[in-house]
């Protein structure tokens, strides 16, 4: 239930992300997003490999 309430976050947090993309009015502007949503991403996935360590 855990990981599916962390999961959720995230999703909302990628929504935000390419919502605030979207509605950028310049390319610096969805260049600094585009970092975040990298950012974002690399935790996800290291999240994942931890997760199958794990296993």
């Amino acid at each position: 239930m855990a990981n599916s309430t962390h999961s959720e976050a995230v999703d909302d947090e990628v929504s935000q992300l390419y919502e605030r993309y979207q509605a950028a009015e310049n390319d610096e502007e969805r260049h600094e997003i585009t970092l975040e949503m990298g950012r974002l991403d690399g935790r996800r996935h290291a999240e994942i490999y931890a997760a199958l360590e794990n296993e």
